[in-house]
């Protein structure tokens, strides 16, 4: 059957691109990666300025690497490169510009993986994808005129913008920060300080509010936003206004609850899925790996590793399929 796979991966990540690996050493036969952008590691293409570092102990984090696929510190590019010989070595099957609505366990305990493309079949499934989720938007409208230039998530701006993030949790600041590497940003919170911010992203916005490498406003409410000759002119209720190429909101909803929800995993308090210490989900054959297994502090490295774990939950001690 043409659909039918052994283990279908759905996120063309470092976690994605390490479990796909990990299932060829493991001898998992027919494998599947499905990406929903045109390439793998697109968070890396469009928000890594060029020649930025890319260090294995991200944020001070040292991080012993367990399974079989080496990362080492080099550079945006270096990054890529590697990672796209580990893809090329180990003829990975992948489907590119094709994103999951969802994954279903069937009655004969098989999965079927939605895509628009077509449903796959597969005995188990990884979910590698970030932290995207349905978004919440603005109480005062948005005009269609900009709607182009105001967006729910970092992805759509090509660089070299003078962009406002608008919000005050940890996907603020880590959306103002990636994007401050190729934009001038700004990062606008209505309170006066951060509440909602985990312990390293409070200290990493601080530093680069400190260092210049972009501005935090706080305390400031936006009244309402409107086309200024094709840009983005944000009124705050003080009576000021500011003109962006672009807004990006980050006010919640920052994990993929309606793919959790449609794909029957129970998830907790923090909106992420339920796992064990193998990663895989409520549903039995169907696990997690990157930064969607924890509500902050994800790196490359610990994706990597969730891939060499959940591959030996899946063969078992003996290497053989359980």
């Amino acid at each position: 059957m043409k659909n039918l796979y052994n283990l279908i991966i759905v996120g063309g990540g470092p976690g994605g691109i390490a479990s796909a690996v990990e299932a060829t050493i493991f001898g998992i036969g027919k494998i599947l990666l499905i990406e929903k952008s045109d390439n793998h590691s697109q968070t890396i293409r469009q928000y890594y300025k060029d020649a930025k570092r890319v260090d294995r102990n991200w944020q001070g984090q040292s991080i012993e690497l367990e399974g079989n696929v080496e990362f080492f510190d080099g550079t945006k590019e270096s990054t890529l490169e590697h990672f796209d010989t580990i893809l090329d070595h180990e003829q990975i099957d992948t489907i590119f510009n094709c994103e999951v609505d969802r994954v279903i366990k069937e009655e004969d305990g098989t999965f079927s993986v939605v895509t628009p493309k077509g449903n796959f079949m597969s005995q188990n499934v990884i979910v590698s994808i970030g932290k995207m989720g349905k978004p919440n938007k603005p109480d005062y409208k948005i005009p269609s005129s900009i709607k182009k230039f105001v967006n729910f998530s970092p992805y759509d701006s090509p660089g070299r913008e003078k962009i406002l993030v608008v919000g005050g949790g940890d996907s603020a600041v880590e959306y103002a920060t990636e994007l401050s590497n190729i934009n001038d940003v700004t990062l606008s919170y209505r309170k006066e300080s951060f509440s909602r911010v985990n312990e390293i992203n409070k200290e990493i916005i601080q530093r680069y509010d400190d260092e210049e490498k972009l501005r935090v406003k706080y305390g400031t409410d936006i009244d309402s936003i409107e086309n200024a000759e094709g840009k983005v002119k944000v009124n705050y209720k003080n009576s000021c206004h500011t003109i962006y190429d672009r807004v990006i909101y980050a006010l919640g909803g920052t994990t993929p609850m309606e793919f959790f929800r449609k794909s029957n995993m129970q998830t907790d308090e923090h909106d992420l899925p339920v796992t064990n210490e193998s990663f895989e989900t409520s549903v039995k054959g169907l696990y997690v790996a990157g930064d969607i297994v924890f509500k902050s502090g994800g790196s490359i490295a610990k994706s990597i590793n969730h891939a060499y774990h959940i591959l030996n939950n899946i063969t078992g001690e003996d290497g053989g399929l359980v």
